[in-house]
C-alpha cells in the first residue's frame, strides 16, 4: 500500500485533472470481502451488500475518475432500496458550506454559482467534472447532501498547536469530546506517514501527538455531522464520499459514527488499483475495510493545472 505524505494536507499545492471525468468504461464490480477474502464480484452481489446497509462508504483516490463512478454505482443501488430517503455526505465541502450545498441540490442556484460560493478550486481543487455525475443524480432524485468536512484552518491549527488551542468558534465544528483512536493498525498507518517527512521544515512544525489529534478531530467532526443527521432523520440511509484514508481499517469516520449510532449497519469499500480483476484478495489489502473494490484505472493524464498556476491546498488523507 502506498503511503502519501499526510502533512501536505495543510500546505501542499494541488493539481487538477487534465480532462473532464466520467467518460469511458465504468468501474466494474470486482469486489472481495476484506476479512474473509470471499468474492462479492458482480452487480447483483454488490447490490445485495448495499441494500442491507444503512451507511455505505466508498473511498476514493481523489484524482481517479472511476472511483467517483464507483460511488455513483453505490448511490444508484441505494436509490433502488431506499427511494429518496438518502443523504450523501461529502468530504469535499466543509460544514460552513451547508447552506450553499442546500441551495444547489434544491435547484435554487446553478452549478457555476455553487462552485463560486463554495470556492471549489480553493477549498478542494480536484476537477468538479469527476463529481458532477454524483451531484446530478442527487439533484435529479431530490436526495439530501451533507457538507461533512472540518474547515482546513481548524485541522491545521490542531496539528500545529493541539486541541487545547482552539477557540470556541473553532470547537463548534467538532463534537464535545474528540476520541483519539487506539486502533493499532490505524495508528501505525499515521505514524508511518508522519515519519515519512524525515528532517523537513514541515515535520518540525508538528509533533506526532498533535498530528494524531488533528486526524482524530478531522474524522470525529465528519462522523459526528453524519450521525447527527441520521439520528435526527430516522429511516434515512447515507453514502459517504471521502478519501480512502477516512475509511481505512474502519477506524476513521466509520468508527466515529458507530460510537454515535446504536445498531447502525455500515459497509465500507476501499477502492484499490488493479491491472485486472484478481482471482482472489491481495494479501496487502486484508482488513483495510469491509470490502476491497478493485478498479482498473486508465493511465493518469499529465496535470494541466500546473501550467495554470493552481495553488489550492490538498484536502485528503492518503488513498492507497
Amino acid at each position: 500500500m502506498k503511503t502519501l505524505v499526510l502533512l501536505t494536507v495543510f500546505f501542499a499545492p494541488l493539481r487538477l485533472a487534465a480532462e473532464p471525468a466520467g467518460q469511458g468504461a465504468g468501474p466494474g464490480f470486482c469486489v472481495f470481502g476484506a476479512q474473509s477474502g470471499k468474492s462479492f464480484s458482480g452487480e447483483a452481489a454488490f447490490k445485495a451488500v448495499v441494500w442491507k446497509s444503512d451507511i455505505v462508504y466508498v473511498g476514493e483516490t481523489h484524482d481517479q475518475p472511476l472511483d467517483h463512478l464507483a460511488q455513483l454505482e453505490a448511490l444508484k443501488a441505494m436509490r433502488i432500496a431506499r427511494g429518496s430517503r438518502i443523504a450523501v455526505g461529502f468530504e469535499m465541502l466543509n460544514q460552513s458550506l451547508q447552506p450553499v450545498l442546500d441551495d444547489y441540490v434544491a435547484g435554487k442556484i446553478k452549478e457555476v454559482e455553487f462552485l463560486a460560493k463554495a470556492d471549489w478550486k480553493k477549498e478542494w481543487g480536484f476537477d468538479f467534472a469527476m463529481y458532477r455525475p454524483l451531484f446530478d443524480f442527487i439533484v435529479a432524485n431530490k436526495l439530501r447532501a451533507l457538507a461533512l468536512n472540518v474547515p482546513r484552518v481548524v485541522v491545521g491549527k490542531i496539528a500545529r498547536t493541539g486541541l487545547g488551542s482552539l477557540s470556541q468558534e473553532e470547537k463548534a465544528f467538532l463534537p464535545e469530546k474528540v476520541e483519539i483512536t487506539a486502533h493499532k493498525k490505524y495508528n501505525a498507518f499515521l505514524q508511518q506517514s508522519f515519519a515519512g517527512h524525515g528532517d523537513t521544515p514541515m515535520a518540525k512544525i508538528f509533533t506526532l501527538e498533535n498530528y494524531t489529534a488533528s486526524m482524530a478531530a478531522w474524522n470525529e467532526g465528519m462522523g459526528a455531522k453524519l450521525a447527527d443527521f441520521l439520528n435526527a432523520n430516522p429511516g434515512y440511509a447515507a453514502l459517504v464520499v471521502a478519501g480512502n484514508g477516512h475509511i481505512i481499517y474502519n477506524a476513521a469516520i466509520p468508527a466515529s459514527v458507530k460510537g454515535r449510532m446504536k445498531g447502525v449497519r455500515q459497509a465500507s469499500f476501499y477502492t484499490a488499483t488493479a491491472a485486472q480483476c484478481p482471482e482472489k484478495l491481495k494479501p496487502e489489502h486484508k482488513d483495510l475495510a469491509n470490502y476491497i473494490w478493485y478498479i482498473v484505472h486508465p493511465p493518469t493524464p499529465v496535470p494541466a493545472a500546473e501550467a495554470a498556476g493552481s495553488s489550492a491546498p490538498a484536502a485528503a488523507l492518503p488513498a492507497q
